[in-house]
C-alpha cells in the first residue's frame, strides 16, 4: 500500500473529492469533497471499499468533527440518464466542492479526468483514494451518505432487498426487477433495466 501524500500539497490548502456509486442501477450517485485538518489527524482512513461499514461509520463521525470543511453533493437518476454515469459523477464532485465553506487552494481528484467548472488548480490522482487522505476522508463521507439513502429507500420499495446490495445488481436485485419492474430510482439508461423496458 503506498504511504498518504501530506495534507497540504505544494504548500496550499488541499481538498479531495471523491464519488460513491457508479456502478449500481438505482439511486444517485453521490460526491463529497473535504479539507481535512492537519492539526487533528484522523487515523485510519483508506479507501472506503476497503472498510466495514461499522468503521466507515465511526470515520465519518470523526470526519464530520474535524475536518476544516466538508460537503455532500449528488447527482440525480434523471441526471444520470439524462447525461450519463460519468459525467453525473464529475457534476456530483464539482458540487461538492462548490459548497465548501471553506475555498480550497488546490483539488485532488480521484480517478483519471477532472470535474468541469473547479474554483481552483486541480489534479487527478489514480487510486486517490488510498493514496491521499483528503480523497480517502471524501470516499467515506460519499459512500456512507449514499448506502444511508438506499437503505431508506428500502423502506419504501422493500421487495427490492436494498439494504442488502445497496442497488448493485447482484442475483437478488436482478430477480427483483424481473418480478415487479422498476422504480423511480432506478436508472433506466443502466443495461439491465433498459433491457427490461425494451423487452
Amino acid at each position: 500500500m503506498e504511504p498518504f501524500v501530506s495534507q497540504m500539497y505544494f504548500g496550499e490548502l488541499l481538498a479531495g473529492t471523491d464519488e460513491a456509486g457508479r456502478g449500481p442501477l438505482a439511486g444517485e450517485v453521490v460526491a463529497a469533497a473535504v479539507i481535512l485538518d492537519p492539526t487533528r489527524p484522523i487515523l485510519g482512513l483508506a479507501d472506503s471499499k476497503k472498510l466495514t461499514e461499522k468503521k466507515r461509520e465511526a470515520l465519518y463521525a470523526e470526519i464530520i468533527d474535524k475536518a476544516l470543511a466538508y460537503a455532500i453533493a449528488s447527482a440525480t437518476v434523471a441526471e444520470i440518464d439524462e447525461i450519463n454515469i460519468l459525467h453525473a459523477s464529475m457534476l456530483a464532485m464539482s458540487r461538492a466542492v462548490s459548497l465548501l465553506s471553506v475555498q480550497p487552494e488546490h483539488v485532488l481528484v480521484d480517478g483519471n479526468r477532472l470535474p468541469p467548472n473547479l474554483p481552483c488548480p486541480a489534479e487527478a490522482v489514480v487510486k486517490g483514494d488510498a493514496r491521499q487522505e483528503a480523497i480517502s476522508a471524501a470516499s467515506i463521507l460519499a459512500k456512507v451518505t449514499r448506502d444511508r439513502d438506499i437503505v431508506k429507500a428500502a423502506e419504501i420499495y422493500p421487495e427490492y432487498g436494498f439494504e442488502k446490495h445497496k442497488g448493485y445488481p447482484t442475483a437478488q436485485h436482478l430477480e427483483a426487477i424481473r418480478l415487479y419492474g422498476i422504480t423511480p430510482i432506478h436508472r433506466r439508461s443502466f443495461g439491465p433495466v433498459k433491457k427490461l423496458l425494451e423487452g
